[in-house]
């Protein structure tokens, strides 16, 4: 649930004197004396929602710093005085370039807010750009956009415009995007920076935070990480390659949180210890420590890595891949990962839900709109080229086995590898669009080109065909679509624990999917409370006993939970109801929330339906009517809790 007035005046408070602090100086004599060209500027995700990160190049090494401000409070395009300074730090680049990089990090920022910044010093501003914050809880959207690669069709600019094409497509589909997220390999050379230039040239890169990922074509020098500063960022010797992070290579895994997921981006180039890296052991790590330190703040697990070890095309037989593909899965799924994206094979694929390196339900079908992970499901997505300068083609399953390292083909499917629901390769440029909502993450292929230009593969033969049909498969048209409905028994998902019911005996269970039960937004009630009511999933009893023994069905609910914050589960009371009646079912009386008679609510057990020694046979649908009343001091969130049913009978 959702509620402001108490959260409002504390943020606001908070970022006016983040803000403060961060007010400063102008730049230096020398500065205006000498002024740097300032080039590939990108905005960059944060450590959280209320941050972001500035990252570019200059061609001086001068002070310089971002200023920030409302874009409300410009006057005829001017900053006002009140504009927040944040210094920016950096050093001399290591590669063909030469130059320097500066990054620095906006921190404070307040939701629901445009913003307006430009890099530099006074004197010498780069062009002003813009982006939105939204609201820091709850429903929100990704992109997530599978290797550019600028420069690998060997014609540099029509990389770029497809690339600034799947850009200007996604976003006008998808303007309220809050994140764009990166597969890997962004640029064809390393340290190439003409490359870098064109990936760099759309002015969206500059609007929407990138969260970058190495790739293996960006992983040979500095570039990668000179341009693009990511937050939280282990740089130890162990996720890099060559286990040398002085070296001109690129490596290091960082995490970040937005809004109810938690993001972990690893350095799938560092594989093997061989390379003088740690390998993928210290991946896993790295992986285990971020989920048992920062785990329960958020509701979602997502991974993202270039390497995909769950591809269908000319990477799927890759020795390397076929490594991490039997030393990633298990520790994944015992994490309770949700959602792994990937890049690296230019095709898309959906894998069915992969539990300990096998399919999780051998019964799920190919292509299943829906899908119930339960307990160490992992879903495993593939991204295709968002640029258009290189695909590959899908490759045929062998007999190598299906599970682990295998790549054999599906039963249920045998043009598919074992592990895929879905695998598609047009020729057209796609990306992947991920609705993160309360109860399930929705997870879209769409169609960002067809055939025509700009598709720089299929213009330079570089492919012999090209399956599109403009009419039927336009741009903006679903290539594939699943939403994934998150095991429950997490602990902070109010949920109902529902045993198996042995036939001919007592028993119950959830009427229909056991789904997240919705109290909606909070109420304001004149400052003094909020209220908010839903419904309990209905549950149904059945007592074919010829004891015609007495059977009580009762619950309790746990504290509500959104990360840190809490209030008590006393606040929520019911009304029990006999929804369809049988078995000797009688409801159980009603309880208040403790916000009116200071009680215990729901928050020890209490009866929701009955029946006495002597009932009839037969079956039972109990139900509640959910209320929910708790103080108007409460901090805005969107809070969970879990609600244990306990069934007795003689």
């Amino acid at each position: 649930m959702n509620h402001r007035t108490s959260r409002v005046a504390a943020a606001a408070t908070a970022a006016l004197l983040g803000l403060a602090v961060a007010l400063g100086g102008s730049g230096s004599p020398a500065a205006a004396a000498d002024p740097a060209a300032l080039t590939g500027i990108i905005l960059g995700v944060g450590a959280n929602e209320s941050q972001r990160i500035v990252t570019w190049y200059s061609s001086a090494d001068t002070a310089q710093q971002v200023q920030l401000a409302p874009t409300a409070s410009l006057t005829g395009g001017a900053f006002p005085a009140s504009a927040a300074t944040f210094a920016a730090i950096g050093g001399a680049n290591i590669a063909t370039s030469g130059g320097f990089n500066r990054h620095a990090t906006l921190t404070g920022l307040q939701e629901n807010t445009q913003y307006s910044y430009r890099v530099g010093t006074e004197g010498n501003w780069s062009p002003v750009y813009s982006f939105k914050t939204q609201d820091f809880e709850g429903d929100y959207d990704f992109l997530f956009y599978g290797d550019p690669q600028i420069g690998s069709s060997g014609d540099t600019a029509r990389d770029a415009a497809g690339w600034r094409d799947t850009l200007d497509v996604s976003l006008a589909a998808n303007p309220n995007a809050e994140l764009l997220v990166s597969g890997g390999d962004q640029v064809e050379t390393a340290n190439t920076e003409s490359q870098w230039d064109a990936f760099l040239s759309s002015d969206k890169l500059r609007q929407y935070p990138w969260a970058a990922t190495i790739g293996n074509h960006d992983v040979g020098g500095k570039a990668y990480e000179q341009h693009l500063f990511t937050p939280n960022t282990d740089r130890s010797a162990p996720l890099y390659a060559n286990g040398n992070p002085a070296s001109n290579t690129s490596g290091g895994d960082y995490w970040y949180i937005y809004k109810d997921v938690l993001f972990i981006d690893l350095n799938s180039n560092s594989y093997a210890t061989t390379q003088g890296g740690g390998g993928d052991a210290a991946h896993i790590a790295y992986v285990t420590d971020v989920i048992n330190q920062h785990g329960a703040e958020a509701k979602w697990k997502v991974l993202v890595y270039h390497h995909a070890i769950y591809s269908p095309a000319d990477h799927a037989k890759d020795g390397d891949n076929k490594t991490r593909r039997v030393d990633f899965p298990t520790a994944f799924s015992n994490l309770g990962v949700d959602l792994v994206l990937q890049g690296h094979d230019h095709s898309y694929s959906r894998s069915y839900e992969i539990k300990n390196g096998a399919k999780a339900n051998p019964a799920e079908q190919p292509g299943a709109a829906d899908v119930y992970p339960g307990p160490g499901g992992v879903l495993y997505v593939t991204a295709n080229s968002a640029s258009g300068s290189k695909y590959y083609d899908i490759t045929t399953p062998d007999n190598s086995g299906t599970s682990g390292a295998g790549n054999g083909a599906d039963p249920l499917n045998p043009n598919n590898y074992w592990y895929n629901s879905v695998q598609n390769q047009e020729h057209v440029r796609s990306y992947v669009k991920v609705e993160v909502r309360s109860g399930q993450l929705v997870v879209q292929n769409l169609r960002s080109g067809t055939c025509a230009a700009p598709n720089a593969a299929v213009e330079l033969g570089k492919v012999s065909w090209c399956n599109n049909t403009p009419a039927a498969q336009p741009v903006g048209s679903v290539v594939d679509k699943v939403t994934i409905h998150p095991y429950h028994g997490d602990g902070q998902q109010l949920q109902v624990n529902v045993p198996t019911a042995a036939p001919g005996e007592f028993g119950w269970t959830i009427d229909g999917y056991n789904g997240l039960v919705s109290l909606g937004t909070a109420q304001e009630h004149d400052g003094e409370y909020f209220a908010a009511t839903g419904k309990l999933n209905p549950i149904v009893v059945t007592d074919t006993r010829r004891t015609q023994a007495p059977w009580t069905v009762s619950a309790s609910v746990s504290d509500f939970k959104d990360a840190g914050k809490t209030f008590s589960g006393s606040y929520l009371g019911w009304t029990p109801s006999i929804l369809a009646p049988g078995a000797g079912a009688k409801a159980g009386s009603p309880v208040v929330s403790s916000y009116d008679d200071q009680g215990q609510g729901l928050s020890v057990s209490r009866q929701l339906g009955y029946a006495e020694q002597g009932h009839p046979k037969g079956t039972a649908q109990l139900g509640a009517g959910l209320d929910l009343k708790i103080p108007g001091s409460a901090e805005k969130g969107d809070y969970r809790a879990t609600l244990t049913i306990t069934a007795l009978s003689s």
